[in-house]
Parts: C-alpha cells; sequence; structure tokens
C-alpha cells in the first residue's frame, strides 16, 4: 500500500510495481467491454453509450480488487462503495443522453433524407422546366418567324397560324400559373379563406366546365352523390382540387371511356372519389404520382397530345393537405380511382 508520507519518488516506484497487476485484471475487462461494443455496433446508440460507461467504472473496480488481493478492508469497501454510487448516478445518465442523442440522430438523418428528396425534385423540376416550357416556345418563335417573312401569307393559314401561337400562348400561360401555385405551396404562402362549401355545387360546376374537353375526347363523366357532404375550406381552392382530378382522368381515359365522380361521406370526412379508365397504374410507380412533373408510362397516357405539365396532381395533393385532408391513389376496375378525404364542416 502506498503511504501518505512517501517520497514522490517512492510513490512512483510503487505505482510502477502496481501497474502490471492493474493492466492484469482491468485489461481483460476492457477487451470484453471493447468485444461487447462490436456485437451492439447496430443496436441503439442509448445501449451503446451506457454499455461504454460501465466499461471503465467495472474496468476500474477489478483493478483496485486484483491489485488489493480481494482483502476488504476499510479503504477497499469505501472504493467498493463510491463505484457502486458513481455507478448509479452515471448509467441512468448515460442513458438519457444516448436516447437524446438518438433521437437527434434520427432527426438530423431524416432531415438529410428530406432535403436529398427536395434536390432531386428540384432536379427534376428544372429537367421539366428545359423541356415543356422550350417546346411551346420553341413553336411559337417558328410561327411568328414565318408570319414575319411572309413565308405564310393566305388569310386562311395566317389565321390558323395566330390561333396556334394563342394556344400554345394559353398552355404556357396555364404552366407558368401551376408553378406560382406550386411555388406558393411548398414555400408555405398558400392563405386560405375558410368557409362552409357544399362539395356537390363545387363538383357539378367542375364538371359542367369540363363538358366541352370531355365531349371532344369522347369521354362520359358521370356523377353520384350518396350524401350532400360540407366541409370547411377555399371554395376556389377545392375547385382547383377537383378540377385536376377530373381533367386528369379525361386526359387519361380512352376514347368512349367514363369518368365517374362520386362524392359521399366516410366517417367524419367527405369523400370525393374520381375514377377514370386509364387502365391501371404500374405498381412501381402508383407511389409517385403525386410528385412534381411526373408522368406515368403509355399504358396511363393512350395520347400523347403534350396536354398537361405534371404538376396538377402535385398541386392537388398540396392543396388537399392545406386543408387538412389526405388524397389517396388506387388501382380500381378498368383504372384508377383518386380519393380526396376532407374534414367535415
Amino acid at each position: 500500500m502506498i503511504e501518505s508520507d512517501e517520497s514522490f519518488g517512492a510513490m512512483l516506484t510503487h505505482a510502477w510495481h502496481i501497474l502490471p497487476f492493474a493492466l492484469l485484471f482491468a485489461l481483460p475487462v476492457a477487451v470484453l467491454g471493447g468485444l461487447v461494443l462490436y456485437r451492439l455496433r447496430h443496436g441503439s446508440l442509448a445501449t451503446t453509450l451506457t454499455v461504454l460507461v460501465v466499461i471503465p467504472l467495472v474496468a476500474t473496480l477489478t483493478g483496485v480488487l486484483g491489485v488489493s488481493g480481494f482483502m476488504f478492508n476499510s479503504t477497499l469497501t469505501t472504493m467498493v462503495l463510491v463505484c457502486l454510487l458513481v455507478a448509479l448516478v452515471v448509467v441512468p445518465c448515460a442513458i438519457v443522453f444516448g436516447r437524446a442523442i438518438a433521437r437527434r440522430s434520427v432527426w438530423e438523418r431524416e432531415a438529410r433524407e428530406r432535403e436529398r428528396a427536395a434536390e432531386a425534385s428540384r432536379r427534376e423540376l428544372v429537367a421539366w422546366i428545359s423541356h415543356d416550357l422550350r417546346s411551346p416556345l420553341a413553336g411559337i418563335r417558328a410561327m411568328a418567324e414565318a408570319l414575319a417573312d411572309g413565308v405564310v401569307s393566305e388569310p386562311a393559314e395566317v389565321a390558323g397560324y395566330a390561333q396556334r401561337i394563342g394556344g400554345e400562348s394559353t398552355r404556357l400561360s396555364g404552366m407558368v400559373d401551376d408553378l406560382f401555385e406550386l411555388s406558393r405551396i411548398t414555400a408555405g404562402a398558400l392563405r386560405l379563406t375558410m368557409s362552409a362549401v357544399p362539395l356537390q355545387d363545387v363538383v357539378s360546376d367542375t364538371i359542367a366546365a369540363q363538358s366541352p374537353v370531355a365531349h371532344r375526347k369522347r369521354v362520359r363523366v358521370e356523377a353520384y352523390a350518396q350524401a350532400s357532404p360540407v366541409v370547411s375550406g377555399s371554395d376556389p381552392e377545392l375547385a382547383r382540387i377537383v378540377r385536376n382530378l377530373v381533367s386528369n382522368a379525361i386526359r387519361h381515359t380512352p376514347p368512349d371511356g367514363t369518368v365517374a365522380v362520386q362524392i359521399g361521406v366516410a366517417g367524419t370526412e367527405a369523400l370525393i372519389a374520381v375514377d377514370d379508365g386509364c387502365g391501371g397504374i404500374p405498381e412501381d410507380e402508383i407511389g409517385r404520382v403525386f410528385d412534381v412533373a411526373f408522368r406515368g408510362t403509355r399504358a396511363r397516357t393512350p395520347e400523347r397530345d403534350g396536354a398537361g405539365g405534371g404538376l396538377g396532381l402535385a398541386i392537388a395533393k398540396g392543396l388537399v393537405e392545406a386543408h387538412k385532408g389526405r388524397i389517396l391513389v388506387r388501382n380500381h376496375g378498368p383504372g384508377c380511382r383518386f380519393e380526396v378525404h376532407l374534414p367535415l364542416a
């Protein structure tokens, strides 16, 4: 034992003699702890930190017991008691801190995944803009140059070119409006003026507005009302949701097909269901239909008329979520079904 009245050199000599015994008893504990940590490398962070705190405590206690020859006296008993008390304080702290760090790590990992998903969505949106906006602009430029150079001089041809330029301009304006609406939704700048809105009126107005498009495509649009639910929402945004879903269904339904719009109540929610005849969505794509600028395969786009910029469903999803609702999609019958669930007023 090292006495308190020994010189510093004598203390160092005693420590040098004690070191091999301390290592002999403490080193196996450290090695065993390292193996335990290796086995827990895929476990929870709280467990790992707890083991990491317990290892030096057990190694210290084992080394003290080994050096003392397991001869318990008042000093050794006090040392063991102190180690146990320290363990009672440190181990719970390690568990609490480990869980806090684990929650923070999970949050940071999820934040990084969301950031990567947002970056991928931005890249996809930029690629969409560079393609879809460039096409009508190129057509407008070509037709305007033809008119300016006198290549087209017949009145009927000039009128046709002017009509096509007007159509492409309208299409461009719609794309820009969709981009502006989507930017408001994603930036959280959307402000809704809430009121009691009968869904049956919204659906009937939307179907009436979409009837000319459906007639040109020879698609029947039918509406069924199992109830007359009233929701608390913004009338223009609710109309935008239904319009996007119905126009999407008409565009993807082949001629002589049917688009069915159903209104009902499911529990405490109002339900709008839109069925189309698109032929179904592949299982590997059904989870992406609400992504920005996503377009399906040819099974879902039988007519490549250039209509639609791939933003309608993304906007509908954002507007539904702004109303504290949810939107779902699944294959149903000859096509797919989009369901909008909104809280009842």
